[in-house]
């Protein structure tokens, strides 16, 4: 019934009260006559440009320095070979 689109709410709306606690809140106001579909889009694309889903699942669970230490070098080595692809071709 509600479909991947019911998740992207769930997201949008975890997100909103994250971002809200962390004081850089993603704001949109809804214009005169404007339908709540568009003013809907609008948010969504502010807060993918924003990065907040990004940072919402990044501080949703604790990573030991360590752990942090093996995941940037492992995305420095994924990143590595693509570029390294990329020159191949």
């Amino acid at each position: 019934m509600f479909g991947p689109k019911f998740d992207i709410y769930a997201m949008i709306e975890e997100a909103f009260w994250r971002v809200w606690r962390w004081d850089f809140l993603a704001e949109v106001r809804v214009q005169e006559g404007e339908p709540l579909e568009n003013a809907l889009r609008r948010f969504k694309r502010k807060v993918q440009q924003e990065d907040i889903i990004k940072e919402v699942k990044r501080h949703s669970y604790y990573l030991k320095p360590g752990e942090k230490k093996r995941v940037k070098a492992a995305l420095a080595r994924k990143r590595n070979r693509k570029k390294a692809r990329k020159e191949a071709d």
